[in-house]
């Protein structure tokens, strides 16, 4: 018989045995009382956001886009549902599944309340040269907004927005559109070329990172 509830710390005791190899899914999810479907997603939601997921437990929003990004993500082949998830802070593939059946059913995506990771926490207020330091650092690393938020502490949905901002509307996307920061408004061109080149070098890493991913790919359905 399972038990009904672990605190925090159990899970990640139970966790922390599994990954040190002293046992199977199976065995420490016997060992810990409960089955070991719940135990495997323990583990996923550990390895996505680390052992403070099992002790937050703020219900966030996301919003329409945010969740078509997602799906998109996985449809086009870009990553697996494990991957997707560690990547945009989802706690589980059941979360992010439930929007692609809603989806492929042509379903009405609405903005909703979930038991999302705070990796989307409150944001802050940037300067023009912080919105492109982080722009510039998501797509060196693979668009990894989750990973950049954390970095520059500011929200998952700031960099997600200031990102896709700067792909429509390049560097002038990312300006303060209130329009109360005059050197922002007055930009030159060089110091927009100058911006410009910043944004090109992270994508050719990024690119790169694409470059290296396939050559390992190749080289293990070689093997």
């Amino acid at each position: 018989m399972y038990k009904k509830r672990l605190s925090p710390e159990e899970k990640i005791h139970f966790i922390e045995k599994y990954k040190r190899g002293e046992g199977s899914y199976a065995s420490i999810a016997a060992d810990a009382g409960v089955d070991s479907r719940s135990f495997r997603q323990w583990v996923r939601n550990y390895d996505a956001c680390g052992p403070d997921v099992f002790f937050k437990r703020h219900h966030q929003r996301y919003s329409v886009e945010f969740k078509e990004t997602a799906i998109h993500d996985y449809l086009s082949g870009v990553d697996s549902q494990d991957a997707i998830c560690r990547k945009y802070g989802l706690r589980s593939r059941r979360q992010l599944q439930d929007w692609i059946m809603k989806y492929n059913s042509h379903e009405e995506l609405k903005p909703s309340g979930t038991g999302g990771s705070t990796i989307v926490t409150k944001g802050r207020k940037t300067t023009f040269d912080e919105r492109v330091s982080i722009v510039e650092d998501c797509i060196a690393n693979g668009r990894d907004y989750a990973l950049t938020a954390e970095k520059f502490d500011v929200s998952y949905q700031q960099v997600y927005t200031w990102v896709r901002k700067y792909d429509q509307k390049g560097i002038e996307g990312l300006k303060d559109g209130r329009g109360r920061r005059k050197p922002e408004s007055e930009m030159n061109e060089l110091e927009r070329l100058r911006y410009e080149n910043r944004m090109q070098k992270a994508q050719l890493l990024q690119k790169q990172m694409e470059i290296d991913f396939l050559k390992k790919l190749e080289e293990l359905e070689r093997r």
